[in-house]
């Protein structure tokens, strides 16, 4: 049962780590917001493995575990990312507040959805991958205009039932999943320790693995009928 509880302790972590996302982006350090948020996904793609590797459900059977993994994933993917979007100027002024709050309501729809994760491990609707998308308008210099587009595209995303890669369950080459987006995360700390000044080989490289989830996504999507 102790193991059971340091499991959870160690998800419940990312709750404390988005608190640090956020001091530093109030003050604006965003590389170590950043870098935070980083920490977060890292925590997010392993804290799974390690309740299956201890059966943490058997164990403690009346603790929700995956609750908390969605409220530590609304703050770390979605809230923090919406508070860099409202402190950075990404998006034409008067578009901040508006932007963030349209981030924030898509996802909350999407985070409570029953099969918002399916039972064959896709997300529904854009998974809300802010973190993600934020830290690329950051690091890219795109124009507010197009930021402010993207943006509202995305959160359109999240309300079309179309499913998307769970990226360490989707059975569907999962390995080579698991492969690319290691290499990925590692370019990502890189592009993080040369902010504000990314290089743009290094950027548009990594946009790769990205392509490759869209790509995926959209390809196990059309080989199975439309959600009802």
């Amino acid at each position: 049962m102790v193991t059971a509880w340091l499991v959870h302790l160690y998800t419940a972590s990312g709750a404390v780590v988005a608190l640090l996302a956020a001091v530093a982006t109030s003050e604006g350090r965003f590389r170590d917001a950043f870098a935070w948020l980083w920490l977060a996904v890292a925590i997010d793609a392993t804290d799974g493995l390690a309740a299956r590797r201890f059966d943490v459900r058997r164990r403690l059977p009346w603790f929700d575990g995956g609750t908390l993994d969605n409220v530590v994933d609304f703050l770390t993917y979605v809230f923090v990312p919406a508070l860099v979007v409202w402190r950075v100027p990404l998006v034409p002024p008067a578009l901040a507040l508006p932007a963030g709050a349209a981030m924030l309501l898509a996802s909350a729809y999407g985070f409570s959805r029953a099969d918002a994760k399916t039972d064959d491990h896709f997300f529904t609707g854009f998974p809300s991958y802010w973190n993600v998308v934020v830290f690329y308008q950051l690091a890219a210099g795109w124009s507010p205009v197009a930021n402010a587009v993207l943006l509202t595209v995305l959160a359109g995303l999240v309300f079309v039932p179309v499913r998307y890669v769970y990226p360490s369950r989707t059975p569907h080459l999962r390995g080579l999943t698991v492969a690319l987006g290691a290499v990925w995360a590692l370019s990502m700390l890189e592009m993080l320790r040369e902010l504000p000044d990314v290089h743009p080989v290094l950027l548009w490289l990594s946009l790769g693995f990205p392509v490759y989830y869209v790509c995926l996504s959209v390809w196990l999507q059309g080989r199975r009928r439309p959600i009802a």
